[in-house]
């Protein structure tokens, strides 16, 4: 009996574990869907997600179908940031177009398309596509794209460094080495495209690059051409130092400055305006990037042109394309209103056309 009674007690303690074990299992399955399921969160966020891509899409729509032709997506779904994309191209074009259209800029917005100009755009004729160069705005990794995509090499890594700027050997030809009429039609039918930055930021890195770095395979910036500046802009004649950021921007503003710019020659293209690189008011370009913006404008611009399966734009390191507000204020801080009123002058019409905002120093 004893032995019996023992037995029924051992069933009954093992009944009991197994139902707390069994609670504990319902419990946690329970805790498990009402806390901790992806399923569930997923269900309950999905329909907020695709609602917003929806109605962003839907807001879109009416002013794509507006675009003309030359303007159009290679028809390729947009995703990401790409979706907004659309429409702050179609309002840099359309604020390069009201400036262009006024009057009172037209000194500082038009230009002639002269063998200058055409010399700047470079052709790529197998994707029809026209690139004008901008110096100091990056414009060394978008020859890298070109250059790839008409064959002289099949990716961007094996381009040496010494070709990207060697118009003989990197299979870059200039609009300017085309009859008038095949420049006319390259012009009309092809996708066009260039970069700007802030003004004067472009200017000091111009600076900054030829006259202090100053890579020796360029020597004329620094044994001809910064003498020149100086000789004739240099308020101290007894000082001895090369040439200073103040003497760079005394030149530029100088109404007059044309005489030295045509013995400088093609070598001023570093610091000109984009108007007289580029004619945005007379060339009908189908795309303009702004550095500051370079991480989401150069994959559109490779998706606008058809070319985005082909190539990437080489990697841009963090926060190199961000405009620095406190190098600027820096550099200008010694130098008197009244020459950087002269060289905002010369520039206005790259900050008005391109939405650039006067600088604040020249406001207080």
């Amino acid at each position: 009996w004893l032995m019996s009674d023992n037995m029924h007690h051992q069933w009954l303690l093992l009944a009991a574990c197994f139902w707390v074990i069994f609670m504990f299992m319902v419990a946690s399955k329970f805790i498990t869907l009402t806390f901790k399921d992806p399923d569930g969160y997923g269900a309950k966020q999905e329909p907020l997600i695709l609602t917003a891509v929806t109605k962003v899409e839907e807001v879109h729509a009416p002013e794509e179908k507006h675009w003309s032709e030359e303007f159009q997506p290679t028809g390729k779904a947009f995703s990401g940031n790409l979706i907004r994309q659309p429409l702050v191209h179609m309002e840099r074009l359309e604020l390069l177009r009201n400036v262009c259209r006024d009057t009172a800029l037209r000194n500082l917005s038009h230009t002639a398309v002269s063998k200058f100009v055409l010399d700047r755009i470079f052709v790529c004729d197998k994707h029809k596509i026209l690139f004008c160069q901008t110096p100091k705005v990056g414009n060394t990794q978008w020859k890298k794209v070109l250059i790839v995509l008409n064959g002289a090499f099949s990716s961007i890594e094996e381009i040496p460094e010494n070709i990207v700027h060697d118009h003989e050997k990197n299979g870059l030809p200039r609009l300017s080495s085309f009859s008038d009429s095949e420049i006319k039609k390259r012009l009309s039918l092809y996708f066009k495209f260039f970069i700007v930055r802030d003004p004067f930021e472009r200017l000091i890195s111009a600076f900054k690059d030829k006259f202090v770095h100053n890579p020796r395979f360029e020597p004329w910036y620094r044994h001809e051409i910064a003498p020149g500046i100086i000789r004739k802009y240099r308020k101290n004649r007894t000082e001895t130092k090369g040439l200073q950021f103040e003497d760079f921007v005394r030149y530029l503003g100088d109404p007059n400055h044309r005489w030295l710019d045509v013995q400088f020659g093609d070598h001023i293209i570093h610091w000109v305006t984009y108007v007289e690189l580029c004619a945005p008011c007379e060339i009908t370009y189908s795309v303009i990037g702004h550095h500051e913006t370079l991480e989401d404008d150069a994959p559109y611009i490779l998706k606008a042109a058809g070319i985005d399966h082909l190539v990437s734009y080489p990697t841009i390191p963090p926060g190199i394309t961000v405009y620095n507000k406190t190098k600027v204020e820096r550099y200008f801080s010694g130098i008197s209103k009244r020459d950087i009123r002269r060289l905002y002058a010369r520039f206005e019409g790259d900050f008005k056309l391109f939405g650039y905002r006067e600088p604040d120093f020249l406001l207080n």
